[in-house]
C-alpha cells in the first residue's frame, strides 16, 4: 500500500524531531542484520569481546 503525501510528512517530521532515535534504531537494525546474514565465526568472536566490554562499561 502506498504511502499518502501526509504520512510521508509526517514520516520526514517525526525524523527531523527525533534524528538521535532514528539513528539509534537504523545503526541497531545495521548491526543485527550483519550479525544475523553475514557475519563470520571470527566476526562473532570479534562482537562477542567487544558486547561484554560495553556491558562492563554499562555496569560500572
Amino acid at each position: 500500500m502506498a504511502l499518502t503525501e501526509s504520512q510521508h510528512k509526517a514520516i520526514n517530521k517525526y525524523r527531523s524531531k527525533n534524528k538521535a532515535q532514528v539513528q539509534y534504531i537504523n545503526r541497531r537494525s545495521v548491526a543485527k542484520n550483519f550479525i544475523l546474514k553475514s557475519a563470520t565465526q571470527e566476526d562473532i568472536d570479534m562482537l562477542l569481546g567487544c558486547i561484554k566490554q560495553r556491558q562492563e562499561e554499562l555496569s560500572d
